[in-house]
């Protein structure tokens, strides 16, 4: 993959910078989540339950399940930034969950660069609009503005 200067970013921002490929949200995943999580509502393990008592045909992931994908999906995704030591997840200004993830649905993320401010300290606050599509889906699971924060090595 590519890597990205501070050079280009002026450039990349407004467009699409990164585009995962298409993972799948499995049972396992969402029993594992739930475990971790202590988040056992019925809708997430109960199939026969959730096939029968819910509009979705079967068990759903957890939102914050499908969020927390984002950051394998972002690392899969996005061109390393050149010089940079280490990147932080700097937090969310936005979330909405739009859709349901069925179990056994694949998703997929794409990141637009909306905003990137270069500062003097060396580090990089990158601002990203990010949409969490359902293959075979009109509507997105999420959309979210996320903020990541790159420590870059100083310039020579």
């Amino acid at each position: 993959m590519k890597t990205i200067t501070l050079d280009d970013i002026p450039g990349a921002i407004g467009t699409e910078i990164g585009r995962s490929e298409w993972r799948t949200v499995t049972q396992e995943m969402i029993g594992q989540f739930a475990e971790a999580t202590d988040d056992h509502q019925w809708i997430h393990l109960d199939a026969g339950r959730a096939a029968r008592e819910t509009p979705f045909g079967g068990t759903i992931a957890h939102g914050f399940l499908t969020l927390s994908l984002l950051s394998t999906l972002a690392y899969e995704a996005l061109p390393p930034l050149d010089g940079a030591t280490m990147g932080i997840n700097y937090g969310f200004d936005r979330v909405r969950f739009m859709a349901p993830v069925r179990s056994g649905a694949r998703v997929r993320a794409l990141f637009k660069l909306a905003n990137a401010d270069v500062r003097p300290s060396g580090r990089v606050l990158s601002t990203y609009d990010v949409t969490l599509e359902i293959e075979n889906s009109v509507k997105p699971a999420l959309t979210a503005t996320w903020l990541t924060l790159a420590v870059v090595e100083p310039r020579e």
